[in-house]
């Protein structure tokens, strides 16, 4: 089983370099770009280094193998206020199967505004209106393999629509998480997200009319067939421990490497301080040495309340500086039962 874990670890760690080319920038190649806002304000709150500290429902997101150890059901629903009136909504809920392992489902929903429908000839608004949305749903598996080594997947449908068109793809995220017992605990985490088919816009949007001869001959509905797009594949590698683990205090400190299919590798660093597993306070630094990078400091806090002796309840913040735009807010409540 241990030759198993190092074959697993060294797979998933060379991974990147066979599929990501080095010192190259491909931004606006990829869709479904709202599947790169992070989710969990606990997370965002540590900067984002979530991948090998992951072990509450949003894990899900981040390395789905760090449900495995919930041996109790959670759910979880997130809300962030996204930049340019985009909104974006999180919900996951896993349960524990004895035997089994953890199962578990997410839907994340983006959303916006109403927008005017503007021509050439009509700048100021034909009248019309149309909107634009994505949607990912999903199902998520994890199990420990020892008591040390787990491993996760999430497989998902993914759609995205403006006014009349849409497109739609299915992919899968893989995470393993390995637990090392030292530094009272320290942590290895590594996770592939968005691995699937590429998105292709289609609908009746794209059918136009062209004229065929001079002045008065006839009108041809034409489909004009639009490019396919990989999804934004995303290749997490990140360590995590306990430097202080007592009977009233925690502190966990955590490191990410990230490496996208679409733009510059980056580091997220964060730490988060419990009192009593009660208060949390977080802080961290996102997208260290990535070229262009608007994101940087986060903050984050939470409270845990345990309620009829079974059911705990959770409500987390967290802020995102976006440099020249607008601060993200992230909030979410949670449950465990």
């Amino acid at each position: 089983m241990n030759k198993v874990i190092i074959r697993l670890l060294t797979v998933i760690l060379f991974v990147p370099v066979v599929l990501f080319p080095q010192n190259l920038t491909k931004s606006g190649t990829t869709g479904a770009q709202f599947l790169k806002i992070g989710v969990g304000p606990r997370a965002i709150g540590m900067g984002s280094a979530f991948t090998a500290t992951a072990n509450d429902v949003s894990a899900i997101y981040w390395n789905p193998a760090g449900v495995a150890s919930n041996y109790t059901s959670e759910a979880i629903f997130n809300h962030t206020d996204w930049i340019i009136d985009v909104d974006l909504d999180y919900a996951a809920v896993t349960t524990y199967l004895d035997g089994i392992g953890t199962i578990g489902t997410f839907v994340n929903v983006m959303t916006m505004d109403e927008m005017s429908v503007r021509t050439i000839e009509k700048p100021e608004g034909t009248g019309e209106y149309f909107r634009a949305g994505a949607l990912a749903i999903g199902l998520t598996y994890a199990r420990n393999l020892t008591d040390n080594f787990a491993i996760g997947f999430n497989l998902k449908y993914i759609s995205e629509y403006i006014w009349n068109s849409s497109s739609s793809a299915l992919a899968i995220d893989i995470g393993t998480l390995y637990r090392i017992p030292v530094l009272n605990e320290f942590r290895i985490g590594a996770s592939i997200s968005n691995f699937g088919t590429k998105m292709q816009m289609d609908g009746r949007d794209q059918i136009e009319l062209f004229q065929v001869g001079y002045e008065g001959g006839n009108l041809i509905n034409t489909k004009v067939e639009l490019d396919e797009f990989d999804l934004p594949l995303i290749f997490r590698a990140g360590v995590a421990a306990d430097l202080v683990k007592s009977e009233n205090n925690r502190l966990t400190l955590g490191i990410d490497a990230v490496h996208p299919n679409d733009h510059y590798e980056y580091l997220n660093t964060g730490a988060e301080y419990s009192w009593n597993e009660i208060v949390m306070i977080r802080a961290g630094y996102k997208s260290l040495f990535e070229a262009y990078s608007e994101e940087g400091l986060t903050l984050g806090a939470g409270l845990r309340y345990r309620l009829m002796g079974y059911l705990n309840v959770s409500v987390d913040y967290a802020y995102q500086d976006f440099g020249r735009l607008k601060d993200i807010h992230y909030f979410a409540f949670g449950i465990k039962f």
